[in-house]
C-alpha cells in the first residue's frame, strides 16, 4: 500500500521562486531572495557564488542549518531545525537547488514581452 501524502498546508508562490520543504512533520516554504542569499553567504563565509551553491547542495550540516533558517519565509524554521535528521537532508538539497535554480534562472519565459509592454 502506499504511503499517501499529506497536503502542504502553506501557500507556495512558485512564480515567485518559493519552494516547499517538509522537515520532519515540519512545513517550510523557502526563498531564494538576494538579500537571504547574501545572509546564508556571510554566515558560511563564502568566497564567492559558486562556494554558496556548493555548500548548499552538497548538504553540509551547517549550510542546511544556515539556509533553513534564513531562506525560510513561511513556517517554523527554528522547530524544523529542532526536529531535522540526516534522512532530512536529502529533501533539503532539493529544495535548494529548487530555489537557487530559479533565483539564478531569471524569471519564467514570456515575462520579458510582459515587462516591456508594462514600461
Amino acid at each position: 500500500m502506499a504511503k499517501e501524502e499529506k497536503p502542504f498546508p502553506l501557500v507556495v508562490n512558485e512564480a515567485r521562486g518559493e519552494v516547499p520543504l517538509w522537515v520532519a512533520d515540519v512545513p517550510l516554504v523557502l526563498a531564494a531572495e538576494t538579500g537571504r542569499l547574501a545572509a546564508v553567504s556571510s554566515r558560511l563565509q563564502c568566497k564567492s557564488l559558486n562556494d554558496l551553491f556548493v555548500r548548499l547542495s552538497d548538504v553540509e550540516a551547517s549550510a542546511t542549518f544556515a539556509g533553513i533558517e534564513i531562506l525560510t519565509v513561511k513556517g517554523e524554521w527554528l522547530e524544523a531545525i529542532k526536529k531535522i535528521k540526516l534522512k532530512h537532508f536529502g529533501a533539503c538539497r532539493t529544495a535548494f537547488l529548487a530555489v537557487l535554480a530559479h533565483h539564478f534562472d531569471g524569471e519564467e519565459p514570456g515575462n520579458e514581452e510582459a515587462a516591456a509592454g508594462a514600461a
